[in-house]
């Protein structure tokens, strides 16, 4: 898989968390690795990062409700939630990742799952963390 699809991946992963409990989440990723056909090295990326940001979550949060003006985390949609979540963690904890190459894949990733106005949202809370 490429960058982009591992990351897409991981999105997937986050976002579905809002819908299911921890435990079922391995089954998810099993589902979304069989459907994919990723590697065995793919799949274990995609864990190791989508454990790194649940662990650091509650971090995650208070840095996006510190920039987000009017808004908090419990008031944005899924979508743009787990999107912010990934492109934060990149920025502040993956040294691997620059930060406009996080917020570009972020941006082009709520174009196609959020809604009209998630790309700028995310872009705009993006800019206000880097």
């Amino acid at each position: 898989m490429t960058r982009r699809e591992l990351r897409e991946q991981i999105f997937l992963l986050l976002f579905r968390m809002e819908f299911y409990q921890k435990e079922e989440l391995d089954g998810q990723l099993l589902f979304s690795s069989e459907e994919m056909g990723s590697s065995d090295a793919d799949a274990s990326y995609i864990q190791d990062k989508v454990d790194a940001v649940v662990e650091k979550a509650d971090e995650i949060d208070e840095i996006i409700n510190g920039v987000a003006k009017g808004w908090k985390t419990t008031r944005m949609g899924k979508v743009d939630l787990a999107l912010l979540r990934l492109a934060v963690f990149e920025i502040r904890y993956d040294a691997d990742i620059p930060g406009g190459v996080a917020i570009n894949e972020a941006v082009e990733l709520a174009k196609k799952y959020g809604t009209d106005g998630s790309s700028s949202f995310v872009n705009g809370i993006l800019a206000r963390i880097v």
